[in-house]
């Protein structure tokens, strides 16, 4: 039988109406098979552990993501898959920062949430939860799981985690993934796009649960000022996630330009990503991007926001030497980015 872990960290999936108020509220999580009796027609031996109290997606924190990570390291061994219920305002950062944190991971990860409650007629939590289980539970001829990494599932689709963010709050259709092709796609059946999903790391799984938010963000518009530049990267961050235009072009303003090159020869690292959701950060390729690339801006490639944040985190929490962290975050470590 297979038996998957199942984490209920909160989020509008577990919640059911309150009849006399109507108030939204959660139910214990540990009755699954009350509310999803169809669970009892399928062959899975679940494992529940539940968030007490649980928490709103919007409290997440980097603490909360060290304390899933260890608790999938605790049940790693006993345990075919891992299955995450977690509010969708939040889910692609955690989804992300747990595909860094996860170093070997060899079975799956499988975040989903619902737009409905559970409770509603045509809630989009059943099937979301039912065919999460199903790809959590999936093996390959040789017995080894057959999507071993961090993934979200949502709306019959399944995503690589850290090529995710949620795009629409009113939608069953709540994510995306412009940049990388979807894993797996369900419909009357399953079908699984086995060339896009990473391969079987035959390493020992090792967990990295210490992470730095000692980050910034330097959103680009036309018109933005001097001083919210210095505020910017003149803070106590060590590291400033640019969100440029386009193919990562900025303003060639001289005061601009030297800005970011005081700050990176006081030691700040600044990685240059894409306002745009589809396409990639091509620096050099316009006269607007070269200087930035001479003057040692990272190129972000199609990392999406929530994966540059989290790479961040991770990489500054491992505490390496600035010449390989450098490296480690110009360099692809779990399918976070294609480079071009």
């Amino acid at each position: 039988m297979t038996k998957i872990f199942v984490i209920y960290t909160g989020g509008t999936i577990g919640m059911i109406t309150e009849p006399a108020t109507g108030v939204l509220k959660p139910f214990n999580f540990e009755q699954i098979i009350e509310h999803v009796p169809e669970l009892r027609r399928m062959d899975y031996e679940l494992t529940v552990h539940s968030f007490n109290p649980i928490i709103d997606s919007s409290d997440m924190t980097p603490e909360i993501w060290a304390f899933l990570a260890k608790l999938i390291e605790d049940n790693y061994e006993e345990h075919d898959g891992f299955l995450i219920l977690h509010g969708s305002d939040t889910m692609a950062f955690t989804a992300s920062a747990l595909s860094f944190m996860l170093d070997g991971l060899s079975k799956p990860v499988i975040f989903t949430g619902s737009q409905l409650p559970i409770s509603e007629v045509r809630t989009d939590a059943k099937e979301n939860f039912i065919t999460a289980l199903e790809i959590a539970s999936a093996k390959l001829e040789d017995g080894r799981a057959r999507v071993p990494e961090v993934c979200i599932y949502f709306e019959n689709k399944l995503y690589r985690a850290n090529r995710t963010f949620k795009y629409n709050s009113a939608k069953f259709e709540a994510f995306r993934s412009p940049n990388y092709p979807v894993l797996v796609e369900a419909g009357v059946h399953i079908k699984y796009n086995d060339a896009a999903i990473l391969k079987h790391d035959r390493a020992k799984l090792r967990v990295h649960t210490s992470v730095s938010n000692n980050i910034g963000v330097l959103k680009l518009y036309p018109g933005i000022s001097p001083e919210i530049v210095d505020a910017v990267l003149n803070s106590d961050a060590e590291a400033i996630i640019m969100e440029s235009f386009g193919t990562g072009n900025t303003s060639t303003a001289p005061w601009f330009l030297d800005r970011l090159r005081k700050a990176i020869e006081n030691g700040k690292i600044i990685l240059d990503i894409s306002q745009c959701k589809a396409g990639s950060v091509e620096m050099g390729r316009y006269a607007t991007s070269s200087e930035l690339k001479t003057m040692g801006v990272i190129n972000g490639y199609d990392m999406t926001f929530e994966a540059a944040v989290t790479k961040l985190m991770y990489l500054l929490g491992r505490k390496y030497p600035k010449d390989r962290l450098l490296r480690r975050l110009s360099t692809p470590i779990r399918g976070e980015f294609t480079k071009i």
